[in-house]
């Protein structure tokens, strides 16, 4: 017997989000046809209001309610020092550390070949215009792409964008994690932390 319209609309829907696949998709369905009808049209309204009330802010590319978002808005950050990253996630990772009060750019996603994402697939122009707009100035770019293959690729494409523009390029700290044993991380981590140490004493 086949299976109404409406349960094929929703697995094609389902499964067009990252991570899901047709077995995730059924299984979703079907939790949330026996959920009480509050929940499920809950769900749509929060669905709907994420969509309707959340921008991406034409300055760092976060998204937001507002456009600027609350981070340009604040006076009280450093505007002259951009952290680069990837995706609003990164963002609000780094916020919740309270470890930076400069400004953010995010590029929404990075450069992979192999998936035919290249730098005009993400918003590298955007944070060049910034860069060369000054206003307000800024002094230096923080490349805080994620420590893979296509991070590494994106932070020297930009790092070269950016080499003749009167402004410091630097990158994220790499290397051993609080906790790590030397026997136990990867030789990448290792190397990364050889070339990155700093002077202690």
């Amino acid at each position: 017997m086949p299976l109404p319209s409406a349960y094929d609309q929703l697995l094609k829907h389902l499964q067009a989000l990252p991570g899901i696949g047709k077995r995730s998709a059924e299984r979703i369905a079907f939790h949330l046809l026996k959920q009480p009808e509050e929940s499920v049209t809950g769900l749509a309204a929060a669905l709907r209001a994420f969509r309707e009330n959340l921008k991406v802010c034409s300055i760092t590319g976060h998204v937001s309610e507002s456009d600027p978002c609350a981070i340009v808005l604040d006076e009280r950050r450093d505007h002259g020092t951009v952290l680069v990253v990837e995706q609003p996630t990164d963002v609000i990772a780094m916020e919740q550390t309270g470890a930076f009060n400069g400004s953010y750019h995010v590029l929404m996603g990075r450069m992979a070949p192999l998936e035919a994402v290249g730098p005009g697939d993400l918003n590298v122009r955007g944070l060049l215009d910034r860069v060369d707009r000054g206003d307000p100035p800024i002094a230096e770019v923080i490349l805080g792409m994620n420590p893979t293959l296509e991070g590494d690729g994106t932070a020297l494409f930009l790092a070269r964008e950016l080499e003749d523009r009167a402004v410091r390029v630097t990158r994220l700290a790499r290397g051993l994690p609080t906790g790590a044993n030397l026997q136990t991380v990867s030789k990448a981590v290792l190397s990364d932390a050889v070339k990155g140490r700093v002077r202690e004493f």
